[in-house]
């Protein structure tokens, strides 16, 4: 055993889940190749073919990860086939696009979790690049202030991820300087900015991600709390364990705090750097009995947490139906009996179950106080 820091859950063909069934274990992917009609129910089969539309992981960040961005559909399809006619093998490592979909996501916390998401307003990034109060950064303060919208913002990213090694070699010590004086100065204005800057820094000394962490939004949530990552929002996780739903895809675009491969001008074709404030970025919720649903505009997934406390506990219940698509539920809290199509399995803390559409409307059973996460198909 040793810890991990992903677990899929899904069908996606470079890691699927394994079933436990009476037979043994089974890929969740051969299963549905088997019976897509049983395993999909025919409304998802007409939307989506014969693919598990979503992808659920639990996602556990013990330091930064890498800045990146996911493209449009349009995006995606034109990247695959472009690679495809280049003969690029699906798994190079220099290749963006692994298949020709979109990947919207989004990321529930399950405790604090931090994160760097989408452009925040470019005033706000003067106003924190003037109080860093680093001489070297006077001309880029200069460039945002006199454009402070979305065309200033992506020529100052585009001056900072472009710009040769022996400059980023000087500039980034600087910034890096400007925080540790801020930090020391107790000014709480901008103090997770500044320590977010110093992390960077450490651990990725001289890279470009670590000036543009300036321009995003510094995020922190707590549990049950967030963030929606439509198509071109730049982002990094930092710290935390989440639950991420997300569009059956593995596209990602990096820009920079990685080893990985880095293409600057297809990053810069899929970025979107339209200003976004952090409320912009939180989805909305909607209550439904014990039913919490996180309303996000994806056709392939929706996310939702059930908890059963209080009158419920110990007596059977009906979960909330939403239609009659597949779904998995994650246990992440206390322990349940699902019972599904005459069948039943326990969900202690930690365990995934997969309900086929044919195995209509759960029950619930709890002994104790439960929370579940439920992924299913967007309505």
């Amino acid at each position: 055993m040793h810890p991990e820091a992903e677990l899929w859950f899904g069908a996606h063909p470079g890691d699927p889940a394994w079933l436990e069934t009476e037979e043994g274990e089974r890929s969740l992917l051969d299963t549905l190749r088997d019976d897509p009609e049983g395993q999909l129910g025919p409304a998802v089969r007409a939307r989506f073919g014969d693919t598990l539309p979503f992808l659920l992981k639990v996602l556990a960040a013990d330091e930064p990860l890498s800045l990146q961005a996911h493209p449009s559909a349009r995006q995606a399809a034109e990247g695959f086939a472009r690679e495809d006619r280049l003969g690029l093998p699906v798994n190079a490592p220099n290749r963006n696009y692994r298949d020709p979909s979109h990947k919207p996501e989004i990321l529930v916390a399950l405790g604090e979790f931090e994160a760097l998401a989408g452009f925040r307003p470019a005033a706000r990034s003067v106003e924190l690049m003037r109080a860093l109060a680093v001489t070297e950064l006077d001309p880029y303060v200069a460039l945002l202030a006199g454009q402070p919208d979305e065309f200033g913002l992506r020529a100052l990213f585009t001056t900072w991820i472009t710009a040769p090694q022996p400059d980023l070699d000087v500039l980034v010590p600087q910034v890096i300087e400007g925080a540790i004086h801020y930090v020391r100065s107790g000014d709480k204005t901008f103090a997770a900015e500044a320590r977010t800057v110093l992390e960077l820094g450490e651990r990725y000394p001289g890279d470009a991600g670590v000036l543009a962490s300036l321009l995003l939004n510094r995020i922190t949530l707590q549990a049950g709390e967030a963030i929606y990552l439509p198509a071109g929002n730049l982002h990094a996780y930092l710290h935390g364990v989440g639950l991420e739903v997300m569009a059956n895809s593995d596209n990602v675009l990096r820009g920079g705090l990685t080893p990985k491969h880095v293409d600057v001008p297809e990053l810069l074709r899929v970025l979107d750097f339209t200003p976004a404030s952090e409320d912009s970025i939180r989805p909305t919720t909607t209550r439904d009995g014990m039913e919490l649903v996180y309303n996000t505009p994806a056709p392939e997934f929706a996310v939702s947490e059930l908890r059963i406390e209080g009158e419920h506990v110990g007596h059977e219940i009906d979960a909330p139906c939403r239609h009659d698509g597949p779904q998995i539920l994650l246990c992440t809290e206390g322990s349940t009996v699902v019972y599904a199509k005459g069948d039943k399995v326990t969900l202690q803390r930690g365990s995934a179950a997969w309900v086929a559409a044919d195995e209509g409307p759960i029950r619930l059973t709890a002994e104790a106080p439960t929370k579940l996460f439920r992924a299913t198909v967007g309505i």
